[in-house]
């Protein structure tokens, strides 16, 4: 309910990666600021290009994010010099002149979304249709993923 009730109304439309996160890029080895390739594009779609920076931010762990957030870290986003969820959303607002004001329910929908594919994950493996040990633990990100969202629908905080 709270995600329809504040389903923005889409002003334009881009390819979207649809699963943007610092393990589908390639960086520079000699400048690390840049980003060289984007990998895992079979997710992509033609869509709101706010859902890329909202899936960025689904897996974005700032330093001062609890506990629970913090061991589930998928990348580097916690080193010093790294822009926290909030300077990121300016950087990308200073840099494509896109209103970010309603940045708090695109990251609440990528939370969610990120969830439910770890789900159905963990059930394969709960269903025995995967043997990945990786996979045993899944459930607790989900509960974490989910808490998450709902954290910051409830703060309005990124």
């Amino acid at each position: 309910m709270w995600l329809n009730e504040r389903r923005p109304r889409e002003t334009s439309y881009a390819l979207i990666h649809n699963d943007y996160k610092y393990d589908n890029v390639v960086l520079d080895s000699t400048d690390l600021t840049k980003i060289v390739g984007v990998l895992d594009w079979e997710m992509c779609t033609i869509g709101d290009p706010l859902t890329d920076l909202g899936t960025a931010l689904a897996y974005w762990v700032d330093p001062q994010d609890p506990e629970e957030l913090q061991r589930i870290r998928w990348g580097p986003t916690t080193l010093p010099g790294t822009l926290t969820r909030a300077e990121l959303v300016g950087r990308y607002a200073q840099t494509t002149g896109r209103d970010v004001a309603n940045m708090v329910f695109y990251r609440v929908l990528a939370l969610f979304k990120v969830a439910v594919i770890i789900q159905q994950i963990y059930y394969r493996y709960h269903q025995g249709l995967t043997k990945d040990p990786r996979f045993a633990s899944l459930g607790e990100v989900v509960t974490v993923l989910l808490r998450a969202a709902l954290r910051s629908a409830e703060d309005g905080s990124l």
